[in-house]
């Protein structure tokens, strides 16, 4: 019986003590002690593993669970560790019996008494892991094995020492796939609890290749760790991939050579009984940091961020307005209408002329600029997206006729490398929305000034009530649209990049410097009125108002006609009427236009 009940214990039923697979272990009521849990323990790592210690019944029986994954087997493993001392102590025990049968059941309960408190507690975890179906990095959520730390940490190396995302049942809490880019979480749902977000779209994710899995982020780790690792596996990626091709100057190590010290801090926190918060994050840290600072290194120093900023500025955001003045009186007859097939060349060759006229040739910028136009029947695949001189981009078809070439221009700046982990497609596009919003308002700025030289050239022909009325109405559009280009220029670009400046020059950490260029541009979305849904409505009506209002008067050589009269009529009713919604609005700060 000692040596049925030995067996028993081992996971081998006999006939005095049988298995059951709904009730368990049948055993004499001697023996209240035994619970059917070992074998409990060996089948589920079997499953799990393919490896254990017991009888072939139970070989061959299928994953019914779905559980999957190097965690669960690393689980599994530890699993099976902790099992290991009471294999022994079976063994132990049946050499006890063998020098003395007169050994009772009794004895057997006092050798195993140990492990009535480890076995009930261990299921529960083997349990919970069954009906939650946890899995991945989850399972450190239930139980803080250092064995399961072993498969993180491994994964840790690969990904944060050289870029390589080893996850293949993405278990991980780093997976392959986009994140939000530009604005930062905090901004975002700034601005979506104040409801100012007019198109989802406009804040469309960034074409990143790496994003947190946040449902595998242990909750013993926080966030901001978290972020630390993606950003330190992205860089070293990024790197590794381009560091071929770049030249020696380029050439190296974006960890500085460090990659067996971080190594080998890895390992030792692995081997670690137990995992500290803190000297995890002290590692993480230094690895970040010195990523970040090389980054700088490279971006600052060997790429001249602060020159590529200042040519984001001046072509983008029409820093340089001769330019965009020129190229505004060159292209306007080839963009008032629907675009064609040959509309993006000539105004790329008008471009060119504005910059030849203004003296910029500069050989080594000018190749890297190019407009674009969306048009119906491009290839999507040219296509950066829908475009509008005003607003932000439409969920409308890219095969959609654009109403002028105004609303289907766009800006396209070949990014070189390193800077295109700052400027990502998402970014640029954003930028492009600013560049035709703030396009539109010097169109119609460039316009109005063209009817007052218009009315100078009148002035000594005979004025009746109507003329005065287009006259006042001229007046007051141009004061409304000269005020409105003062505060996009001076008080928000002007002060934003003047912030952003100051940030750069006081930070050798490229992550500061992504950080502050995203507040850069989030604030001159939000600022510019982009992102203020009333304001922005508005603004779109006015600037529309102030275009017809200067085709009725180029159109007409001489006094209105009773149908010029009421369109005036109209013109001016629409204008007032928006201008006060305008000024009357509690989202717009007072006084910023009507200084």
């Amino acid at each position: 019986m000692i040596h049925e009940l030995l067996l028993a214990l081992s996971g081998y039923p006999g006939t005095i003590f049988t298995w059951n697979k709904r009730t368990g272990l049948q055993v004499s009521q001697d023996l209240p002690f035994l619970h059917p849990n070992y074998i409990r323990f060996t089948e589920f790592i079997e499953l799990h593993t393919g490896h254990v210690h017991q009888q072939e019944h139970h070989t061959n029986q299928p994953n019914q669970t779905g559980l999957h994954g190097i965690y669960l087997r690393a689980f599994c493993t530890g699993l099976d560790s902790i099992l290991q001392p009471y294999r022994q102590a079976l063994l132990d025990l049946e050499q006890e019996f063998l020098g003395d049968p007169h050994l009772t059941i009794s004895h057997v309960n006092y050798k195993l008494d140990q492990f009535q408190l480890l076995f009930p507690s261990v299921m529960v975890v083997v349990e919970t892991i069954k009906s939650q179906k946890i899995h991945g990095c989850q399972i450190l959520e239930t139980v803080i094995l250092a064995v399961c730390h072993g498969v993180m940490y491994k994964q840790l190396a690969a990904w944060m020492l050289h870029g390589l995302l080893l996850d293949q049942s993405e278990e991980f809490f780093v997976k392959q796939g986009p994140r939000l880019g530009g604005l930062s979480g905090k901004q975002l749902r700034e601005l979506q609890d104040l409801r100012l977000i007019e198109e989802e779209n406009m804040l469309a994710p960034s074409l990143q290749q790496f994003s947190l899995r946040t449902e595998m982020l242990p909750s013993y780790i926080p966030i901001r760790v978290a972020e630390k690792i993606l950003f330190v596996g992205e860089s070293v990626q990024m790197f590794e991939n381009h560091n071929h091709s770049q030249s020696p100057s380029r050439a190296g190590s974006i960890l500085k050579h460090q990659e067996d010290l971080f190594a080998a801090g890895l390992h030792r926190l692995k081997q670690q009984p137990l995992f500290s918060l803190v000297d995890f994050e002290n590692l993480i840290d230094h690895i970040r940091s010195t990523v970040a600072e090389h980054l700088w290194t490279l971006m600052v120093e060997e790429s001249d961020l602060l020159e590529q900023l200042k040519i984001i500025k001046d072509f983008y955001l029409l820093g340089r307005g001769e330019l965009y003045q020129v190229f505004i009186d060159l292209a306007q007859h080839m963009l008032k209408t629907p675009p064609t097939a040959v509309t993006e060349h000539d105004v790329n060759v008008a471009f060119q002329q504005a910059a030849h006229k203004v003296l910029l040739d500069d050989d080594n910028l000018l190749p890297l600029l190019h407009l674009t136009v969306d048009y119906q029947g491009k290839d999507s695949k040219e296509a950066t997206g829908p475009r509008d001189s005003a607003t932000p981009p439409q969920d409308t078809s890219p095969r959609e006729v654009p109403p002028t070439g105004w609303a289907a221009l766009g800006l396209i700046y070949k990014v070189q490398w390193p800077l295109h982990i700052l400027f990502t497609p998402a970014i640029l596009e954003k930028y492009n929305v600013v560049f035709r919003y703030l396009l539109s308002v010097r169109r119609v700025q460039s316009q109005l000034q063209h009817c007052w030289a218009l009315q100078m050239q009148r002035k000594h022909l005979k004025s009746n009530q109507t003329t005065a009325v287009k006259w006042r109405l001229r007046n007051h559009m141009a004061f409304l649209i000269d005020n409105l280009q003062y505060y996009l220029q001076v008080d928000v670009l002007e002060s934003q990049f003047s912030q952003l400046l100051q940030i750069i020059n006081s930070t050798r950490d490229f992550e500061s410097i992504r950080l502050a260029h995203d507040h850069f541009l989030s604030n001159l979305l939000a600022q510019s009125f982009i992102l203020l849904k009333p304001v922005f409505h508005c603004l779109n009506e006015i600037l529309e108002l102030c275009q017809s209002f200067c085709s009725l008067v180029s159109q007409s050589v001489a006094s209105l006609d009773e149908r010029g009269s009421a369109q005036l009529d109209i013109l001016v009713k629409g204008f007032r009427r928006q201008s006060s919604l305008l000024f009357k609005n509690p989202l717009q700060s007072g006084g910023t236009l009507g200084r």
